[in-house]
């Protein structure tokens, strides 16, 4: 019987608006398809062997979170998930571990490196905070489709040259409320800013993740 291999990483400091739900979601997408689930979760000071593992999770956190958590995952995490991502496993990152994928990221006055897994930055700007439901027009090789959520980040998230975004705004904000991008996609890298949780809002995609990591 085919097996999700699930790792969730920092499931204790990134689950805020209730991500661990997206979670839950996939093994019970998998057992309603009669498809294997196991669960493994990697925290501070943890790694992990990057063969053992076909889809990597990361939720959003707290601001004093994410910065403990961008410190220990490039000590512990950055070589294994990069080398996980080059044999094929998926990654979805959602919020602040979207930021997290980045070349360094803006938090309060400080510039904190990222793992540098895609090209984009993100940086404190004037204004107000980008909250409110989301909506985006995403292809992930099987046609257009929409996927919605909720969003409420105080960063702008810019995508350097080659970057790819995840999907173009229908409504809300969507990476930095100016250039009509969201999220971001490098092969079977999805980053983005949707919570809610994102999987049980847009179930499609939590199957097309299934799907990916167990091919």
């Amino acid at each position: 019987m085919s097996e999700l291999r699930l790792l969730a990483l920092y499931p204790e400091q990134m689950n805020i608006y209730a991500d661990r739900g997206n979670v839950i979601f996939l093994r019970e997408r998998c057992r309603w398809r009669g498809l294997g689930f196991s669960y493994t979760a990697a925290g501070i000071g943890e790694g992990f062997d990057p063969d053992a593992h076909d889809l990597i999770y990361i939720g959003g956190g707290q601001d004093r979170d994410q910065l403990m958590v961008a410190e220990d995952m490039r000590r512990t995490k950055r070589d294994a998930i990069s080398s996980a991502l080059a044999d094929g496993s998926s990654l979805l990152a959602v919020c602040g571990g979207y930021q997290l994928l980045g070349s360094r990221y803006q938090l309060g006055d400080r510039r904190i490196e990222g793992l540098g897994l895609a090209n984009l930055e993100t940086v404190r700007e004037e204004g107000e905070r980008l909250i409110g439901n989301v909506s985006i027009e995403v292809d992930l090789g099987t046609g257009p489709r929409v996927l919605a959520g909720f969003e409420n980040h105080g960063g702008r998230t810019y995508l350097g040259s080659g970057a790819e975004p995840l999907g173009r705004v229908l409504h809300g904000n969507g990476n930095n409320g100016k250039d009509g991008f969201e999220g971001v996609l490098r092969g079977n890298l999805i980053g983005t800013y949707l919570h809610g949780p994102l999987l049980p809002k847009n179930a499609w995609l939590a199957d097309e993740l299934i799907a990916r990591a167990i091919e």
